[in-house]
């Protein structure tokens, strides 16, 4: 079995995402990993193919995402024992190519994901980021499945 150092968590900010980081807790805690929490953020419009715009639109767009990483480092502060070795990124991306992207660069081991149980309806017609991290990800995966309930 490959030895695990480094725990990539990928979550989005919704009232679940404490029970997934306690699964993520326990698996670095268990394997005395580091534990990154990543959450991807809307793409840049630059990104996909729109004009910048005017300065105050991307100063507003770059507190929003100033907004997004303290709430990632709160919610990593909240539910996370302080003992354990962890830190929060906020990406802006696609997020499957991003998440897959992070994950080489920080040579992750695992890969820790939550799933929403969806019609099988509303997964043939929407992009599933858990079945297609599934397919892409070249580490193990753990999907944990969320009650959204």
């Amino acid at each position: 079995m490959r030895e695990i150092k480094n725990i990539l968590v990928a979550i989005d900010f919704n009232d679940t995402v404490g029970e997934l980081l306690s699964y993520a807790e326990g698996m670095a805690m268990k394997f005395e990993a580091k534990l990154w929490v990543l959450h991807v953020a809307a793409p840049n419009p630059d990104f996909v193919g729109y004009e910048p715009g005017p300065q105050y639109v991307r100063d507003i767009k770059a507190e929003e995402l100033r907004e997004e990483h303290r709430n990632l480092q709160s919610i990593c502060g909240t539910f996370l024992d302080p003992e354990l070795e962890c830190e929060a990124l906020l990406i802006q991306g696609s997020t499957v190519e991003s998440v897959i992207e992070e994950a080489k660069k920080l040579n992750s081991d695992m890969l820790i994901v939550g799933t929403h149980k969806h019609s099988f309806f509303h997964d043939l017609f929407s992009e599933n980021v858990s079945m297609e991290l599934l397919k892409k990800a070249e580490i193990p995966l753990l999907a944990i499945p969320i009650d959204e309930d």
